[in-house]
C-alpha cells in the first residue's frame, strides 16, 4: 500500500503534460524564445537593406531563405549585376523592429557569398519602375497623366496602353492613383533599388576581393 508521497509507476513528479504551461513566442536565431508582449513593445520600422554578392549559382535562394527561415516579411526585393560582373548587388525592404534589422545585416554578413552588407540611411538615392497596363477608352488622358508624373506610353492598340513610371516610391503610388480612373488591367513593379547618396559608399570590399 502506498502513500499519498509516492511517486508515480512512472517515478516523474509534476502536472500532466495537458496541465503543464505551453511556451509562447517564437524563437530567435539563436534559438532563444522571444516574450510576445516584449517583441511587441518595439514597434517595427520599414528601411531598405542592400547586399553586394558574388554571382554564384543559387545566391537568392540563400538570401531569401535566410528571412523565410527567421519569418522576416520581405516587402520588395531586387537583384541585379554592378559595376563588376563578377557581384550582384541586392536590395531588400523590410519593415521589422530594431532587433530584427541588426540580426538581418549579421545574418546575410554570415553568408560566404555576401560580400557586404548595410543599412541604407533614409536620404539614399532609391527609384522604382512599374509598368501598367490600362484600358485604351481615353488614350489622350492617359498620356497627359502619365507625363504629368515623367512616364512614357510603351504599347498603344486599340484596347489597352501600357506605360511605364520610374520614381520614388511615394511619385510611384501617386501615378497609379491617378490612373486607376481609366481601368488598369495590370501592374508590373520592380521594387526598390538604391544606393548611398553622395560619396558614401553603398558597399565596402575587402582588398583581396578588389578586381
Amino acid at each position: 500500500m502506498s502513500s499519498q508521497d509516492d511517486p508515480p509507476e512512472n517515478g516523474l513528479l509534476g502536472a500532466d503534460p495537458d496541465d503543464r504551461p505551453r511556451p509562447r513566442g517564437r524563437r530567435n536565431s539563436q534559438g532563444i524564445r522571444i516574450d510576445p508582449e516584449v517583441e511587441a513593445e518595439r514597434s517595427p520600422r520599414r528601411t531598405t537593406i542592400t547586399a553586394l554578392v558574388q554571382n554564384e549559382p543559387g545566391v537568392l535562394s540563400k538570401v531569401s531563405g535566410l528571412f523565410s527561415r527567421r519569418q522576416y516579411n520581405i516587402e520588395s526585393l531586387t537583384v541585379g549585376t554592378t559595376q563588376e560582373t563578377e557581384w550582384s548587388r541586392i536590395t531588400v525592404v523590410v519593415e521589422e523592429p530594431d532587433p530584427n534589422i541588426d540580426q538581418i545585416e549579421k545574418q546575410l554578413d554570415k553568408l560566404v557569398p555576401v560580400i557586404h552588407t548595410r543599412e541604407l540611411d533614409e536620404n539614399a538615392v532609391a527609384r522604382e519602375l512599374v509598368l501598367v497596363k490600362l484600358d485604351a477608352e481615353d488614350p489622350a488622358k492617359v498620356h497627359a497623366i502619365t507625363e504629368m508624373y515623367d512616364g512614357r506610353t510603351l504599347d498603344a492598340g486599340p484596347r489597352t496602353v501600357t506605360v511605364e513610371l520610374t520614381g520614388s516610391e511615394r511619385k510611384i503610388d501617386d501615378a497609379l492613383d491617378a490612373l486607376r480612373q481609366f481601368g488598369v488591367r495590370e501592374i508590373a513593379r520592380t521594387g526598390q533599388t538604391a544606393l548611398a547618396r553622395g560619396e558614401t559608399k553603398t558597399s565596402t570590399v575587402p582588398d583581396d576581393l578588389k578586381p
